[in-house]
């Protein structure tokens, strides 16, 4: 897919690799979104991958003393859905991070990528936008900050220039008299993609709306700011009829498409729907509904201790440990840690279900996190920690989880298991006693066509009750 692979341990030089390759080029560090362009021939273009996953501090949230949060480019989904920083000072965005994909994606998926990326359905763009941030963006020519509202030119495009890396994002950070929230329509409950978002973040007084923020994703190419709505609410109650004809005013911002997943009439009045239902909720106090506390993350304590200095593949030979051994790859760079795996490693206990994403099946542990390795670019093993289903068990004794599958009669036709497995264990590595609830959402990365998840659930509640 890829001709050459190189992890560099600095943004300059990054930005160097960009100006001398450019187009054929591209950066990656989540690669949920890119490496699935790449197997599907999209970037016929790209030669080189340029892994900026190991570079220092690009990974922090941090605020300053002007009241503006910073995130780094390597802050991902789950690193937003986790922070008490975002919870607490830009909950919309939270909230978008959290309803994005499953545990696994959100542990490598980055909001930069999100935005990058350019397509309207990218949830946390929605909730950006609201918050009117801007990007920065670095090159060997300089540096600019540009205005997110600013930075999108159409569906996947936007004014980034192919020497360029994007390093942060900012924001200023919700006032104590601003409430705001995010509701996504899609056609599952978890791993789809949005039919119809909105994010909504309301400056109160008392009980009137000093002024407001909604902005529209997955209806029109760019994500767009509902202004006829956000214009009528200004000092005015959120009465009943005040949020309907907010609502109705909403659908006036919006021009929807038509496409595979939804009609452009039938998005026309979601748009209304779920606009009504947020300014709602925020009137209500009831704009955190169905946000966990405590969002299932899918992450243990990180493994990974090699230092990282900067190597080019194939050149380098792939050096990892997996299930505790170590090996050393002169081939396979080109492929996904999956396919690594399964043919270099031959560890076939990791499955190749759907190949996007979607399925689960191919989860393994990668320095501490799950993560779906058909998405993972086998170099990124060099000086990592792998975990797969064969490393699970100790020696012959198994682990609770697969015990407790066995018991249960969790295993159908078992292609799903190793992932379902995986995601189990690392589940209770990160909280012993998950209610019913944490466990499904821990398992809402795997999928299963047997069980009906009955018994798998079941399974993974009795296995946490065996390790107690």
């Amino acid at each position: 897919m890829w001709h050459e692979y190189i992890n560099p341990t600095s943004t300059d030089e990054v930005i160097h690799l960009l100006a001398e390759k450019r187009e054929t080029a591209r950066i990656v560090a989540g690669g949920t979104d890119l490496i699935l362009e790449l197997e599907r021939g999209v970037r016929k273009d790209v030669k080189t991958l340029i892994d900026v996953t190991r570079i220092p501090h690009l990974d922090q949230i941090t605020i300053d003393e002007d009241d503006v949060i910073h995130l780094g480019a390597l802050v991902t989904h789950n690193d937003c859905a986790a922070s008490e920083l975002i919870r607490k000072r830009a909950y919309p965005l939270a909230r978008a991070a959290w309803e994005v994909g499953a545990p696994q994606i959100r542990n490598r998926g980055t909001i930069a990528g999100n935005l990058i990326t350019a397509s309207p359905a990218n949830d946390t763009i929605t909730p950006l936008m609201a918050l009117d941030a801007n990007v920065t963006l670095i090159s060997t020519r300089g540096e600019r900050t540009v205005p997110l509202k600013e930075f999108y030119t159409g569906v996947r495009r936007n004014v980034m220039q192919a020497d360029e890396m994007l390093v942060g994002i900012s924001f200023h950070a919700m006032t104590a008299t601003q409430r705001g929230t995010f509701i996504k329509l899609a056609l599952r409950r978890a791993q789809a993609i949005s039919l119809v978002n909105v994010a909504v973040i309301l400056n109160l007084k008392a009980e009137t709306v000093k002024s407001a923020s909604i902005t529209l994703g997955a209806v029109t190419p760019i994500i767009t700011h509902a202004a006829k709505a956000e214009a009528f609410l200004a000092d005015k109650k959120l009465t009943d009829e005040n949020i309907a004809q907010a609502a109705e005013l909403a659908v006036e911002s919006a021009t929807p498409i038509d496409d595979v997943r939804g009609s452009a009439s039938y998005r026309r009045e979601m748009v209304r729907v779920i606009t009504k239902r947020g300014l709602t909720a925020i009137r209500d106090g009831n704009e955190e509904a169905g946000m966990p506390q405590k969002p299932i993350l899918l992450v243990g304590a990180s493994e990974n201790s090699t230092p990282i200095t900067s190597e080019i593949f194939p050149a380098t030979p792939i050096q990892t440990t997996i299930n505790g051994k170590k090996y050393a790859f002169t081939s396979g760079h080109d492929k996904t840690l999956l396919r690594l795996l399964r043919e270099e490693g031959m560890l076939t206990g990791t499955k190749e279900g759907c190949a996007e994403g979607e399925c689960g099946a191919c989860t393994v542990f990668l320095d501490g996190q799950a993560v779906m390795s058909c998405l993972v670019p086998a170099p990124r093993a060099h000086g990592a920690n792998i975990v797969t289903v064969e490393g699970l068990s100790n020696g012959e004794q198994l682990h609770a989880v697969q015990e407790a599958f066995v018991e249960h009669g969790a295993v159908q036709c078992g292609y799903c298991t190793p992932g379902f497995l995986m995601s189990g264990a690392k589940l209770l590595e990160e909280n012993p006693n998950p209610t019913r609830n944490e466990i499904e959402q821990a398992i809402t990365g795997n999928l299963c066509r047997c069980t009906g998840y009955y018994k798998i659930v079941k399974a993974i509640e009795d296995a946490a009750k065996t390790a107690a």
